[in-house]
C-alpha cells in the first residue's frame, strides 16, 4: 500500500518505519529539511529502542522515504497519517495548529480519493476540523479516520509492530476496509482491531491515559501513607498487582509520572470537561497528587540536610522521564534539580541518553559526568531520577569508597532499605519499611 506520514517525530517515524516493514511504501514528510536529510542518511534525532536498525532497513530496500514536499507524498499515497505535535496551549488545551496547517497542505495536494488518519493525540471532534478545514480546500473525496496511538516511549517500535488492540474511529465502510487491511500483518495473533465512532477513538486515548495516569498517582499516594503507618509499599504492590481486576503494570512507585503524554493529555481532558461544563475532580485529582509526588523526594533530601544546601554536592542518576528514551519532557526529577540548584548545591548528572536533551534546557548549570561513576565522586550524596538498567547492579564498594557520604535517594526503588543498610548506606526509597 502507498502511505504518507506527515511528521517524524516519536509517532510519525515509529508509524513510518513500522509500515514500511510490512512491504508498504512510506512517504514521511516533514518542513525541517535539515532532519528530512538526517533520516535520509540513517540519523534518527531521538532515541528509540529499535528504531534506527528499522530506519536503515527500509531505507535501504526503498520501501521508507523521507521528503519536504507534502504535496507530491500526497498525490503518490492512498493512505495520508497526520503525525504532528499537538503540544499544550497556555489554559492546558491540545493546540491544533500544526494538525490544521498539515490538513491544508494535505488538502492542496489532493488529486483523488484519499484516507486522512489523525495519528496525533488529538481532543474530541478535531477530525470535524480536519474535515471542514481540508472542504474549504478540495471538491476531492476523502475520509477522516481517527487511529489514537498507544506508544509507550522505550518501547515503541515493539507496541506499534505487537499491538494490544488497534482503534479505529471511522465512518466509512471503505476507509474503515483500507485500515484494517493496513493493520492486519501486526494483529495475525489474535489482538483486535476495534472499529468505533470517530469521537469514540478520540476519546479512547484520554481515557486510556487517564487511567494508566491515576494508577502511577495512587500508588505513589499509597506509599507515602506506607511510610507514615509502618507499611511496605513492595509488599502492598505485589497484594493488590496480583487482583486480576487491578493487574500488576503502573504500580510501581516512584517520582510520579512525566514525559510528552500523561501530563499533557490529562490537562487537555480537565480542558474539555472545563469546556463542556463538567469539572472533572479525579483527573483534577491526579494532576494534584503528580505535582506532589515531584517533590516527595525533595522533600527528603530537605529534612535530611536541612535547607542550607548551598555547600553540598549533589550527583544525579538519570535525567530522562523513564528509562529506554532521552525524552526528558517533565521528568520528575528535574523539579528536585531545580531546587538543588536555586538553593546553590552544586550538580553532576548522568544519563545514558539523556546528557543532550538535558544539555538543551540546563546548559552550564549542570556538570555533565563521563558515567554513573564519575556522576557520584566526593559527592554528598545521590538522587536516582531514572530506573535505566544499568543503575540496578553497580558495584557497591566502589561507590562508597568514591561518595564524600554514602546517601542515597532512590526515587525509583531500585535497592531496598535493608540490604542497603548492610552495605553501609544511608538510604531513602519511597515509602518502603524499615
Amino acid at each position: 500500500m502507498e502511505v504518507a506520514v506527515i511528521g517524524t517525530g516519536y509517532v510519525g517515524l515509529v508509524v513510518g518505519a513500522c509500515l514500511a516493514e510490512t512491504g508498504n511504501n512510506v512517504i514521511c514528510v516533514d518542513i525541517h529539511e535539515e532532519r528530512v536529510e538526517m533520516l535520509k542518511k540513517g540519523d534518527i534525532p531521538f532515541y528509540e529502542v529499535g528504531l534506527h536498525e528499522l530506519v536503515v532497513r527500509n531505507c535501504k530496500a526503498n520501501r521508507l522515504m523521507f521528503t519536504t514536499n507534502t504535496g507530491d507524498a500526497v498525490r503518490k499515497s492512498l493512505v495520508i497519517f497526520l503525525a504532528v505535535p499537538t503540544p499544550q496551549d497556555d489554559d492546558g488545551s491540545a493546540s491544533l495548529e500544526h494538525i490544521l496547517e498539515a490538513a491544508k497542505e494535505v488538502a492542496e495536494g489532493i488529486d483523488g480519493y484519499k484516507i486522512i488518519v489523525d495519528k496525533s493525540t488529538v481532543p474530541v471532534g478535531t477530525s470535524n476540523r480536519v474535515r471542514e478545514v481540508m472542504e474549504e480546500i478540495t471538491k476531492h473525496p476523502f475520509d477522516v479516520v481517527s487511529n489514537p496511538e498507544f506508544l509507550k516511549e522505550g518501547a515503541a517500535v515493539e507496541d506499534f509492530l505487537k499491538p494490544d488492540r488497534v482503534v479505529i474511529g471511522c465512518d466509512s465502510p471503505q476507509a474503515e476496509a483500507v485500515i484494517r487491511d493496513l493493520y492486519a500483518p501486526f494483529v495475525r495473533q489474535g489482538h483486535p482491531i476495534i472499529s468505533m465512532k470517530v469521537q469514540s477513538a478520540e476519546m479512547t486515548k484520554y481515557a486510556a491515559n487517564t487511567f494508566l495516569a491515576t494508577k502511577v498517582s495512587l500508588i505513589n499516594e499509597i506509599a507515602r501513607l506506607c511510610e507514615l503507618v509502618g507499611a511496605d509499599i513492595r509488599e502492598v504492590r505485589m497484594g493488590i498487582g496480583s487482583d486480576k481486576r487491578i493487574g500488576s503494570s503502573f504500580l510501581f512507585p516512584g517520582m510520579g509520572f512525566g514525559g510528552s503524554c500523561f501530563p499533557k493529555d490529562l490537562r487537555a481532558l480537565k480542558h474539555t470537561g472545563e469546556t463542556n461544563g463538567l469539572e472533572l475532580l479525579i483527573v483534577k485529582a491526579v494532576i494534584q497528587a503528580n505535582e506532589i509526588q515531584k517533590r516527595f523526594m525533595l522533600g527528603k533530601i530537605l529534612r535530611r540536610f536541612g535547607n542550607e544546601l548551598q555547600n553540598l554536592f549533589f550527583g544525579i542518576w538519570g535525567l530522562a522521564f523513564k528509562a529506554n528514551t532521552d525524552d526528558v519532557r517533565e521528568s520528575p526529577v528535574f523539579p528536585a534539580i531545580d531546587a538543588l540548584l536555586e538553593s546553590g548545591a552544586e550538580v553532576k548528572v548522568y544519563d545514558p541518553e539523556a546528557m543532550d536533551t538535558a544539555r538543551k534546557i540546563y546548559g552550564e548549570k549542570l556538570i555533565y559526568a563521563a558515567d554513573s561513576y564519575d556522576a557520584i565522586k566526593d559527592v554528598d550524596a545521590l538522587l536516582i531520577g531514572t530506573e535505566w538498567n544499568e543503575f540496578r547492579q553497580p558495584d557497591f564498594d566502589q561507590m562508597k569508597e568514591i561518595m564524600k557520604q554514602p546517601i542515597i535517594f532512590d526515587g525509583r526503588n531500585l535497592f531496598t532499605m535493608s540490604k542497603m543498610k548492610q552495605r553501609g548506606f544511608e538510604y531513602y526509597g519511597v515509602g518502603q519499611a524499615e
